[in-house]
């Protein structure tokens, strides 16, 4: 048993990719154990308050249906305790929660503006690191979520449905779910209201992005944490590696260059090669990315 008394503007919400560091981050920040972790409560095959949600749901802006809003009302809060989303909590008593679900990014505006006290943040890795590391798990890319929701086709995604229909390739899909779920909130978001952090950052570049957190989050984070900083559990053992440039490069033996090339060239049609191109680093600075395809 525990107990939760955080109100809803002591509550953090990192969103991003599959495989793409999420959990890593969600311990980095939550370091001293201060916040109560929340572990995918927006999974709807474990979250029977959310049975009328899509896998991958998409919200627009004006979306007040109360079958969105009533559940998401009560995740914020923290009314919500199962094994799956409390798997990493061990804190009896919390007065601030930490959120991280990887099927958020297609309704993070609609949450922003109706939540806008939460803190954001959005965690970009390489689209081929990500691709290799779901299909190595067999993954399913889901693409079929994407096109079945009218809303999400009309508002932004209608120039590519010929692309998302005919995909056959798999690694290919992956890819285009990267940038679809990517492309949404990034087309969405103005700067400062969202954080966009990169994995590979964390790996090469952590003193700054500790920096760019802890002006965001407006909170401490540990110096020395630079020198424990490594994945999280749920990274694979077959993948385990000990410096941030295996990090970020072990994708590539995977992966043909052929295949680099097509995903460059998939991002491409997003405007993502922007942030990504065929070298493992991206091309960018973080406050940038919200730039790119505006």
């Amino acid at each position: 048993m525990f107990i939760d008394t955080g109100n809803i503007k002591n509550t953090i919400f990192i969103a991003g990719s599959g495989r793409s560091g999420t959990t890593w981050l969600m311990e980095m920040i939550n370091y001293k154990n201060q916040f109560r972790p929340i572990f995918e409560p927006f999974h709807n095959k474990n979250n029977s308050l959310l049975k009328n949600w899509n896998y991958r749901q998409y919200l627009s802006e004006n979306n007040v249906d109360d079958k969105f809003l009533i559940p998401t009302l009560k995740i914020l809060k923290g009314k919500i305790r199962t094994n799956w989303t409390d798997q990493f909590h061990n804190k009896k008593i919390s007065n601030k929660r930490i959120i991280k679900d990887i099927r958020a990014n297609l309704f993070l505006k609609w949450l922003h503006i109706h939540h806008p006290q939460i803190e954001l943040i959005l965690l970009l890795r390489h689209p081929c690191a990500v691709a290799n590391s779901k299909s190595r798990l067999n993954w399913d890319p889901h693409l079929d979520e994407f096109l079945s929701q009218p809303d999400l086709m009309n508002d932004l995604l209608y120039p590519f449905k010929g692309i998302i229909r005919d995909c056959s390739d798999t690694f290919e899909k992956h890819i285009l779910m990267w940038c679809i779920e990517n492309y949404v909130p990034l087309k969405q978001f103005k700067r400062n209201e969202i954080l966009v952090l990169f994995y590979e950052d964390l790996c090469m570049n952590l003193i700054a992005s500790l920096d760019d957190l802890q002006s965001f989050l407006r909170t401490w984070i540990k110096p020395k944490l630079i020198n424990q900083s490594k994945p999280s559990a749920l990274v694979r053992n077959d993948s385990a590696i000990n410096t941030g440039s295996d990090l970020i490069n072990t994708w590539k033996k995977d992966i043909s260059p052929s295949q680099i090339t097509d995903s460059v060239n998939i991002c491409k049609l997003f405007g993502l090669d922007k942030i990504y191109g065929e070298n493992s680093l991206p091309l960018i600075e973080g406050k940038l990315a919200l730039d790119v395809i505006k």
